[in-house]
């Protein structure tokens, strides 16, 4: 489904009773890069009876305004750090399935309040994302949409390229600042955001619950088992198992859904260098292309399934804790079948979706200092006053998550590297005043002390909590471990007074800060206590600041906004030269078929041809594809499948550095239910002259059979 954008931007909210339809997202292993350098469905009652509002309305569904809407966000297919395993050498080099930013709008229209939930096809949700997102709507809508009520979530894949933040150790990887990678995902966002707002109408929203065990592993054990024993009872398997979805109607039509469920989104490992929205990335694919014939690139509206995480901190889907492993050696595979697993777990959930969702919408918002929080005593286990401290990354990163990737070795002495430049400000020792205050962690690099020539990592963060109905989700900064997020979850619904399974975790959302632990967690410093950069009471402090939230929530009053983080687009630096020219091999031109099909293929064979072709920097084709899988059907060659699909994949592959030489590969493996016929392949690029625009160009092979 191409994104269609709004003609006429609505500037104000809907008050009752308008006329329905006016209502036009262990493992970022960032920081082992950052130290490389220096270093059946459950039955479970809903009691939605919160307010009294809510309550007149408990025993009947609630007709909102729902909207739907998706978006590409695809950025650099080539030549790009890819962003989550904070490898070096993991550059883009192709495509496998493009990502996409998928949105929902939920306006009540009672109040004229509303909210938006985005889920992205990212590693993280940067703040530097939320801030471009933001400021974008602003000059769309005014002030219909903000901060407070934009909810900005990632599925967290460890396959797309990196760059977008404007914090240095997320940009390591990348060799500092991608711009254009950083404007395909904003302008996404918002394209899809917009998408929703144009949609909206007159709809329902159910709540269905269910559980998944076989698709997701508990990665730091012994961490996990220093909790107390009330905690550890919650999660019988050591995993969070809960599958929690909202499905959306328009005027009894369905419409959408949104998934929740903890894992890791890593099955694909640091080897990979083909973009992939990963198992999640997957499993809305099969949803919405396969049941619900959803084709991206047409003009139409169709079925949104959106796979969000929660607090999955400590879950790999590596079900036999090692990259790639679980429950087979293949990591394409293993993609499929977790994301096949979360697909069919969502789906009864869906289908045995019961309970109406009723009441109000609202949204609560505000930006904390995590560096500088005064903890109470009432959440700390000492029953003491502590404080948060300046980030510090441990020296524990260094190990990594061994479960979903290898560790990143250090420098050797004398290696010379382009990263160098980025981590002359970063040699500098803790001061002992810090190294106490990170007790007991092996400090190596006091991140939040330095400030040069950009933050390395985020200190002001956005804490928010979103209610659609009697559901609410706690959207925090970070990756939290399932107990972690477990006792947030019971602080928030204690403040609330609403039931635990109405409070859900929302990790990965609207800026990123590595990870949070339990404090008895973060005493064993594990990879995910030494990614706990504010110290060991970083927890309590979300408590306590989630707690505040709450409270206004059910209160119905405002908040102070906060101390407003920096905007530090102006502070960005890059390494990485963009593309000088493109050459075709001598004797040939641009789009020339290098390597033709074969005549004949049956089912299950795959189809591969080469092209002469230009650097894909050249054009990001957001929206569009670079290659087409295309049937001659009634005398007209009519597109089957595109470069989101998952039997195709597109990889660029450079020939000659001097000259800018380089080729496509399209491979294309056919499925069993692919209707015989003649067919071709289409590869669409772009070339740069040495002086000169950028010219774009069609390359087609010969006709074959599938039979």
């Amino acid at each position: 489904m191409r994104s269609m954008h709004s003609t006429a931007a609505q500037k104000t909210g809907l008050k009752a009773p308008e006329v329905p339809g006016t209502f036009k997202a262990r493992r970022a292993r960032v920081l082992p890069l950052l130290l490389a350098g220096a270093l059946g469905a459950l039955t479970i009652a809903v009691t939605p009876s919160f307010d009294s509002a809510d309550a007149a309305t408990a025993q009947a569904p609630t007709t909102y305004l729902v909207g739907r809407g998706i978006s590409d966000i695809t950025g650099e297919a080539a030549e790009t750090g890819m962003m989550g395993y904070s490898k070096f050498d993991q550059k883009t080099s192709g495509i496998h399935q493009r990502q996409r930013s998928r949105a929902f709008i939920v306006a009540d229209r009672t109040t004229g309040k509303r909210v938006v939930y985005v889920n992205a096809d990212l590693a993280m949700i940067f703040q530097a994302v939320q801030q471009g997102v933001i400021g974008e709507l602003k000059q769309r809508y005014g002030s219909l949409y903000t901060e407070e009520n934009v909810l900005l979530s990632a599925t967290h894949t460890h396959g797309g390229p990196g760059g977008y933040s404007h914090h240095l150790a997320y940009n390591l990887a990348s060799l500092g600042f991608q711009k254009d990678t950083y404007n395909a995902i904003v302008s996404g966002i918002v394209e899809s955001i917009t998408e929703a707002h144009d949609d909206l109408k007159p709809g329902t929203i159910t709540l269905g619950r269910g559980e998944l065990t076989n698709a997701s592993v508990n990665r730091s054990r012994p961490a996990f088992e220093a909790n107390p024993s009330s905690d550890k009872a919650a999660f019988p398997g050591a995993i969070d198992p809960a599958m929690t979805v909202l499905r959306f109607a328009q005027g009894g039509k369905d419409v959408g859904a949104i998934s929740w469920f903890a894992t890791h989104n890593t099955s694909m490992t640091n080897t990979n260098t083909l973009i992939s929205p990963d198992n999640k990335g997957y499993a809305a694919y099969t949803w919405e292309h396969d049941h619900e014939g959803v084709r991206y690139l047409d003009d139409a509206k169709g079925f949104v399934a959106a796979f969000a995480n929660t607090n999955a901190g400590d879950m790999s889907p590596n079900l036999n804790l090692k990259p790639g492993s679980g429950p087979t050696e293949d990591e394409f595979a293993n993609t499929r079948i977790i994301g096949e697993r979360q697909f069919q777990a969502a789906k009864r959930a869906y289908d045995q979706a019961a309970t109406p969702v009723t009441g109000s919408v609202d949204a609560r918002m505000r930006f904390v200092d995590m560096e500088n929080v005064t903890v109470d005593g009432r959440y700390t286990d000492d029953g003491k006053e502590h404080r948060t401290c300046p980030a510090m990354v441990g020296a524990s990163t260094l190990a990594g998550s061994v479960e979903d990737g290898p560790a990143v070795p250090g420098f050797t002495e004398g290696m010379k590297s382009p990263v160098a430049e980025l981590l002359e400000s970063w040699h500098i020792d803790p001061p002992q005043w810090l190294v106490g205050c990170q007790y007991p962690k092996a400090g190596l690099v006091p991140t939040g002390l330095i400030t040069t020539p950009a933050p390395v990592t985020p200190k002001i963060l956005p804490l928010q909590i979103v209610k659609i109905g009697q559901l609410y989700l706690v959207a925090g900064p970070a990756e939290y471990t399932i107990v972690s997020g477990l006792r947030i979850r019971r602080t928030v619904a204690r403040e609330l007074g609403v039931p635990i399974e109405n409070v859900l975790m929302q990790g990965y959302a609207n800026a990123y800060s590595q990870y949070v632990t339990t404090p008895e967690e973060y005493d064993l410093q594990q990879y995910e206590g030494g990614s706990t950069l504010y110290g060991r009471y970083t927890l309590p402090a979300y408590q306590q600041e989630f707690a505040k939230l709450a409270a206004a929530l059910r209160d119905g009053t405002g908040i102070d906004r906060g101390p407003v983080p920096p905007d530090l687009k102006d502070r960005q630096i890059t390494l990485q030269t963009g593309v000088v020219m493109d050459n075709p091999p001598s004797g040939k031109v641009f789009g020339e078929v290098l390597v033709q099909p074969k005549g004949e293929y049956s089912a299950g064979q795959t189809v591969r041809a080469e092209f002469v072709t230009g650097h894909p920097k050249n054009n990001l084709r957001r929206g569009g594809t670079y290659l087409e899988v295309q049937r001659l059907v009634d005398g007209v060659w009519t597109r089957v499948l595109d470069d989101g699909d998952w039997q195709t994949t597109y990889r660029w592959i450079r020939t000659n550095a001097v000259t800018g030489t380089s080729k496509a590969v399209v491979t294309w493996d056919i499925a069993e239910s692919t209707p015989a016929g003649r067919y071709r392949i289409v590869h669409y690029g772009d070339a740069k002259p040495l002086f000169g625009k950028v010219t774009p160009f069609t390359g087609i092979t010969r006709t074959f059979v599938v039979g």
